[in-house]
């Protein structure tokens, strides 16, 4: 690692574009888990007044 590490401070003391490239853009960013770029949340709250209503009420009233 030390090696590496000396190789990286001459890429910034030097103007050669191609190691002052490598230096940028030489490794990967971290890898993101799919978990992390999902977010879940409901779409709306939920409304006790409006849930209330059961839509099979219909039945037992004229079908009973």
């Amino acid at each position: 690692m030390t090696h590496r590490t000396e190789t990286r401070k001459a890429a910034r003391d030097t103007t050669d574009p191609a190691l002052l490239r490598h230096d940028r853009f030489g490794t990967l960013p971290e890898r993101t888990r799919p978990e992390d770029m999902v977010e879940t949340r409901p779409a709306t709250l939920p409304d006790p007044a409006r849930d209330t209503y059961n839509p099979d009420e219909w039945l037992i009233r004229y079908c009973g």
